[in-house]
Formats: C-alpha cells, sequence, structure tokens
C-alpha cells in the first residue's frame, strides 16, 4: 500500500476527533451494504448518528456501551433514508468488509478531543 500524500499539521488540527459511547444499534436494512445505523453518546456534544459497515466483525449487541472514536465536523451525509452525522473511526483488515474500531485503551469520558 502506498502512503497518502503529506498533509500539514494544520490540517491535520481541523479534523475534531472525539470519544463516544454507542447506545444503540439497529440494522440499516436500506443501505447497499450491510451496516449498521449507530445512535453514539459524545457528552457535552449530544447524540449523533453514523452508519457503519461493521457487520461482519460486531454484532449488535457487542456494540452497545463500546467506546469508540469518530470525526464529529464532517458535514451531514444522506444514505438512502438516513442522515450520518459523524465518521466513526476503523482499520480496514485484508478484507476491506472486516473493519476493526478504533477505541480508546482505557475507560475515558464522552466527547474528549483526540489531539
Amino acid at each position: 500500500m502506498k502512503i497518502k500524500p503529506e498533509i500539514s499539521w494544520a490540517d491535520f488540527e481541523k479534523l475534531d476527533i472525539r470519544s463516544g459511547t454507542i447506545v444503540s444499534v439497529n440494522d440499516f436494512e436500506k443501505a447497499r451494504n450491510p451496516s449498521y445505523q449507530l445512535e453514539i453518546d459524545f457528552g457535552d456534544l449530544g447524540l449523533r448518528k453514523s452508519a457503519a459497515q461493521i457487520t461482519t466483525l460486531y454484532s449488535k449487541e457487542d456494540l452497545v456501551g463500546k467506546q469508540i472514536l469518530a470525526v464529529v465536523n464532517f458535514p451531514k451525509k444522506q444514505i438512502a433514508n438516513f442522515f450520518s452525522e459523524c465518521l466513526v473511526l476503523g482499520v480496514y483488515g485484508d478484507n476491506a468488509k472486516d473493519v476493526t474500531l478504533l477505541s480508546p485503551s482505557l475507560p475515558v469520558k464522552n466527547g474528549l478531543h483526540v489531539g
């Protein structure tokens, strides 16, 4: 794999990556690829929704209560009849459908900034 083009520190600082806890998970039946609709608690930022193609490694029951990291300052994105309000971060496995979520190694307060 090739590395992506170099960015400046200022580019990185534009990303607002926060900790959150998944509070609900539903099947996203209208998505093209198997996906979940997540509702995530970001503390003082409130609840945000996200669509995530993470069904191969995670069951709905595994996800509720899991802390994750997400970009919270992208514009809303409409996917079918759903508006995704943040981008949950993960690492792709050898199979592009195998996404491992990024999460803090210890419990942290919801809404904390990654930097």
